[in-house]
């Protein structure tokens, strides 16, 4: 993992997930507004899941265990696909709120697969 990539990617998630649970908390609907956000923290996680596989060939393996990163890796990537089909689906304020606690989740899955990456020992 890059962590200058890291950290943007925890940002935008963090900054994605707290629009889209105000807004709703404010009686927004899923609009282009707060789709938009998981849309582009799911982007994020294909190209972080490009730069792992390429990573360990350019000398920067992971000194955790890679399993546990890819179980991390994947699970991510597909929550945000999993709120927007909800946001889709239902429609509400509580399915914008949703998509907001997605796109935290994945803030939180990103820095700790930086932590199974380079914190600890092999």
């Amino acid at each position: 993992m890059i962590l200058g990539f890291t950290i943007a990617q925890v940002a935008i998630a963090t900054l994605a997930g707290s629009l889209a649970i105000v807004l709703g908390l404010l009686g927004r609907k899923p609009s282009d507004l707060t789709l938009a956000g998981p849309v582009l923290v799911e982007l994020l996680l294909i190209a972080q899941i490009v730069v792992a596989i390429i990573a360990p060939g350019a000398g920067n393996a992971p000194s955790g265990n890679p399993l546990e990163f890819w179980a991390y890796l994947l699970s991510a990537a597909v929550i945000p696909i999993a709120g927007v089909a909800w946001a889709l689906v239902e429609r509400s304020k509580w399915s914008t709120v949703v998509v907001g606690v997605a796109c935290l989740a994945v803030a939180i899955m990103v820095y700790r697969m930086e932590i199974i990456w380079t914190v600890q020992g092999a």
